[in-house]
């Protein structure tokens, strides 16, 4: 799982370009694609609100290259998804 500074710029519901830190990514042999986990930049610095993480599926491109970002329609995907997240902030947790 790759960890460190990432950003990418993702186009909110009302077209403005927001900058994202990346969370992480993973790959689901189930259901053929990659994921990606994020939220905005400047996020972090509101205490007393839960971070809004997003989640966005991709078809990594054949150069290297990621695809363009896909929302996630089905619920066995958040679910996969949301467990993922959990295993992930529990192994923040215990470092």
């Amino acid at each position: 799982m790759e960890h460190g500074e990432k950003q990418i710029t993702v186009i909110d519901e009302n077209g403005n370009e927001q900058l994202c830190e990346v969370l992480f990514t993973f790959d689901s042999d189930e259901f053929e694609k990659s994921y990606v986990l994020y939220f905005p930049v400047g996020a972090e610095e509101d205490d007393n609100e839960e971070i809004e993480i997003h989640a966005s599926s991709f078809l990594p491109g054949d150069d290297g290259e990621d695809g363009e970002l896909q929302p996630i329609e089905s619920d066995e995907e958040w679910e996969m998804i949301e467990e993922m997240l959990n295993t992930f902030l529990d192994d923040e947790e215990q470092e």
